[in-house]
C-alpha cells in the first residue's frame, strides 16, 4: 500500500506539471480581470489535472463506494472545465451539474434519510430525502466554488475539511481514501503558489466544482454508513456554509442579482483589510478549525442537540458579523 502511495504521488506530481505546461501552450489561460487578484495568465487546468489523478486512484486502490464517487466526479469537472473554456451561463452550469448528481442521488441512492438522531427527536426527511439532498449537493458545490477566488484559498479550505474528516472516522480504508484525495491538493498548492518555480496553475472552475462535488457526496456516504454524526459533519463544512447562505441572504436583502460575481465575499473583503494572501487564508482556515473545534466539544461534552445548537448560533453570531460590516462599507462609500 506505502508502494502505491508513493507511485501515486509521483504520478500526481507528473500529471500537474504536464498540464501546466500543456495548458500555457494550449493558451488555456485565466486572464486579469477587474476582480481577479493575479495580475499574470494563469492556466485555469488544476482542476482537469485532479480528474485525471482520481481517475487514476480508482485503478491503484481498492474502493467500493468511493470508487462510484470518483469516476463520476469526472464528469463534473469536465463541465467546469467547458464553464471555465466557454463561460457558460447560470442556467446551462446547473443543468450539466445536475445529471452526475441525480444520477447518483436517485439512481445509485446516495442520499440523506434523515440529518441526525438528537436525543429528544430523529430529523427524519422522508419524502424530502431526495429534493433536500439534490438541494443541499448544488448548494455545497457552489459554496466551494464561491471560495475559489485567491489563491491557494480553496485547496487549501478543503484540506481543513479533509483533516477533519480524517480526525473523525476510525475506519482505515475510509482515512486512505480521504488522504487519496487531499494528497494532489497540496501538491496543486505548491503549482498555485509557484513554489520551486513550479509552473502557476489555478483550480478554475473544473477543480472547484470537481472538490465541492467529491467532499458532499462523501459526506453524504459517511453519514449513511453512520460513521459520523450529521452535525459534526456540518461543523467540518461550517465556513462554506455559513458564508454561502449569508452572501446570499445580504444580497436578496440589498437586492442585488445572486449569480452575479461581486468582491462581497468573505475572502475579498478580509484581503482588502490584511493585505496579505497568506494571513486571509489562514485566517480562513483556522476559522473553520474553531468552528469544528466548539461544535465537536459540545457534541462530546453535552450531547448532539447541544452541537445542533451551536451550529445554529454561531450562524447568526456569524451572519449578523458580515451583515454589519456590509453595512459598515455601504456607509463609507456613501460619506
Amino acid at each position: 500500500m506505502i508502494y502505491n502511495i508513493l507511485i501515486y504521488s509521483l504520478v500526481n506530481f507528473l500529471i500537474l506539471i504536464s498540464i501546466a505546461k500543456i495548458s500555457y501552450k494550449l493558451n488555456l489561460v485565466d486572464l486579469p480581470k477587474k476582480r481577479a487578484v493575479h495580475l499574470k495568465p494563469t492556466a485555469y487546468t488544476g482542476g482537469v489535472a485532479l480528474c485525471l489523478i482520481y481517475v487514476l486512484a480508482i485503478f491503484l486502490f481498492d474502493f467500493s463506494s468511493e470508487k462510484l464517487i470518483l469516476s463520476i466526479s469526472f464528469l463534473v469537472g469536465i463541465v467546469g472545465f467547458v464553464d471555465d473554456k466557454y463561460n457558460l451561463n447560470v442556467g446551462g452550469k446547473l443543468s450539466l451539474q445536475i445529471i452526475p448528481i441525480i444520477y447518483l442521488v436517485v439512481l445509485e441512492n446516495l442520499r440523506l434519510n434523515h440529518i441526525g438522531d438528537y436525543n429528544y427527536f430523529r430529523a427524519e426527511l422522508n419524502s424530502f430525502s431526495i429534493p433536500f439532498t439534490l438541494l443541499a449537493i448544488l448548494f455545497l458545490i457552489n459554496s466551494f466554488n464561491y471560495f475559489d477566488g485567491l489563491d491557494g484559498l480553496l485547496g487549501s479550505t478543503t484540506i481543513s475539511v479533509l483533516g477533519i474528516l480524517i480526525f473523525l472516522i476510525p475506519n482505515e480504508n475510509i482515512k486512505l481514501f480521504l488522504i487519496i484525495i487531499l494528497l494532489p491538493i497540496m501538491l496543486l498548492l505548491c503549482f498555485n503558489f509557484s513554489i520551486f518555480k513550479l509552473p502557476k496553475l489555478f483550480l478554475g472552475d473544473s477543480g472547484s466544482l470537481l472538490l465541492g462535488f467529491i467532499i458532499s457526496f462523501t459526506l453524504i456516504f459517511l453519514a449513511i454508513e453512520k460513521l459520523v454524526h450529521p452535525i459534526l459533519l456540518a461543523f467540518s463544512i461550517s465556513i462554506f456554509v455559513y458564508e454561502f447562505i449569508s452572501i446570499n441572504l445580504i444580497r436578496l436583502k440589498n437586492k442585488k442579482d445572486l449569480f452575479v460575481a461581486g468582491q462581497d465575499h468573505l475572502h475579498h473583503q478580509l484581503l482588502k483589510f490584511t493585505n496579505s494572501i497568506l494571513l486571509t487564508n489562514l485566517f480562513i482556515i483556522l476559522s473553520n478549525i474553531i468552528l469544528f473545534i466548539i461544535g465537536y466539544m459540545s457534541f462530546s461534552l453535552i450531547g448532539p442537540i447541544a452541537s445542533f445548537v451551536s451550529f445554529i448560533i454561531f450562524f447568526i453570531i456569524y451572519f449578523i458579523l458580515r451583515n454589519r460590516y456590509q453595512i459598515m462599507k455601504i456607509n463609507i462609500k456613501v460619506l
